[in-house]
C-alpha cells in the first residue's frame, strides 16, 4: 500500500474521531496527516521514518499552537453582557470583611438571583448599600458606596 493512502487514511479517521468526541484533541493530528499525505506526495523520495518524525513535530508544534491561542482568549459568559452587572447596587444582608465572605440582596435579581454571597477587601456591616465591582465564580466582589 502506498504511504501518501496510509496518511491519508490516519488523517481521515483521527478527524471522523474528532467529530464524534468534539474535544478538538484529534483535530491537530488528523490535520496533520493529511498535512504528511500531502508531503509524502510532493516528495516521494522522503523515508518512512524521516515521515514519523515529521509528522511527530507538526503534531506537537499544532497542538501547542492551538494551546496557547485557547490560553490567550477571553473565556465565555454565556448569558451575560460583558460587565452589564458592574456597578449595581443592593444591600448587605451578612456582613463581610476580607476574612469572611457575607451575603448582598438586590432589589431586582442580579444574573437570575436576587440574593448573592458577597466578598470585599473592606469589612461592610449588615444594612449597609454596597455595590458590585466584580464577579468571581459563584459570588461578587462588592465595595461599600
Amino acid at each position: 500500500m502506498d504511504i501518501i493512502w496510509v496518511w491519508c487514511g490516519l488523517g481521515l479517521v483521527l478527524l471522523c474521531l474528532e467529530m464524534v468526541s468534539g474535544t478538538s484533541y484529534l483535530l491537530w493530528p488528523g490535520m496533520a496527516a493529511l498535512a504528511m499525505a500531502l508531503l509524502a506526495w510532493l516528495l516521494p523520495a522522503f523515508s518512512h521514518a524521516a515521515q514519523i518524525v515529521m509528522y511527530a513535530i507538526c503534531c506537537v508544534l499544532a497542538v501547542a499552537l492551538w494551546r496557547k491561542r485557547e490560553k490567550v482568549r477571553p473565556a465565555p459568559r454565556v448569558g451575560q453582557a460583558q460587565g452589564e452587572e458592574i456597578g449595581r447596587q443592593g444591600t448587605i444582608i451578612v456582613a463581610v470583611s476580607p476574612a469572611q465572605p457575607g451575603r448582598i440582596r438586590f432589589s431586582q435579581g442580579v444574573m437570575g438571583s436576587k440574593e448573592w454571597s458577597a466578598v470585599a477587601d473592606v469589612e461592610i456591616a449588615a444594612g449597609q448599600a454596597a455595590r458590585i465591582i466584580a464577579v468571581e465564580g459563584n459570588s461578587v466582589r462588592v465595595a461599600p458606596l
